[in-house]
């Protein structure tokens, strides 16, 4: 059974990293997370500076220990013990680091890459800022289309971030987004990347597994 999977994971990735690229990014897909890992640490120097957005994937990965092994200046806020204002400092340090690196919610079949955060800080380094962001994402993350991955957005990863973070909100009863309006509502800012932004050097890998949510 798992040959069969891994077939259409590769089909899968592969069409994704094709529009991608066509939509101007630096994309590149990878069966497994071994050779994965290894890409993403060729693509950023010992010297640089790494801000990581929120992101289960590149903890999954264990991106966060390696770098802080081999000596790069790592800019964490998803760090444990940190106080709201530390957290708050790193997350201004990330916008002008040399390499964001962070997942995404979704990615659709013709290139687009779809995000939902709370305070918008994941998504404007992605945008603006540092001089390199690498996203980082599983097969489990693709979408056929925006429609399709802002449904997955709902049902999936905001119900589960929500609860990762333990946030009081209705999603973590019912499991799917009831488009709630409370303070501590962490689905805020929705953004969709139709292509690469002019000012940032733009890396996507997509990984042939399941990763983060």
């Amino acid at each position: 059974m798992k040959e069969f999977i891994n077939w259409h994971n590769d089909i899968l990735g592969t069409k994704v990293v094709d529009a991608l690229i066509k939509n101007n990014f630096t994309a590149v897909y990878f069966q497994n997370r071994d050779e994965a890992v290894k890409h993403i640490l060729e693509n950023i120097s010992t010297e640089d500076s790494v801000g990581i957005g929120g992101s289960w994937t590149t903890k999954e990965l264990g991106l966060w220990d390696l770098l802080d092994d081999r000596g790069n200046t790592v800019f964490n806020h998803n760090k444990p013990g940190l106080s709201p204002e530390e957290s708050l400092a790193l997350r201004r340090k990330q916008l002008t680091c040399d390499v964001f690196l962070t997942s995404t919610n979704a990615i659709t079949l013709d290139g687009k890459i779809v995000n939902v955060d709370g305070a918008g800080n994941r998504v404007a380094a992605m945008i603006f800022g540092p001089k390199k962001a690498i996203v980082v994402v599983g097969i489990n993350k693709i979408a056929k289309d925006t429609a399709d991955a802002e449904q997955r957005i709902k049902m999936y990863a905001a119900p589960i971030n929500n609860k990762r973070l333990n946030r009081n909100n209705p999603c973590t009863v019912t499991g799917q987004c009831m488009d709630c309006q409370r303070p501590s509502r962490i689905c805020n800012v929705t953004t969709v990347m139709h292509k690469k932004p002019f000012a940032i050097d733009f890396h996507v890998v997509v990984i042939g597994e399941n990763l983060g949510f």
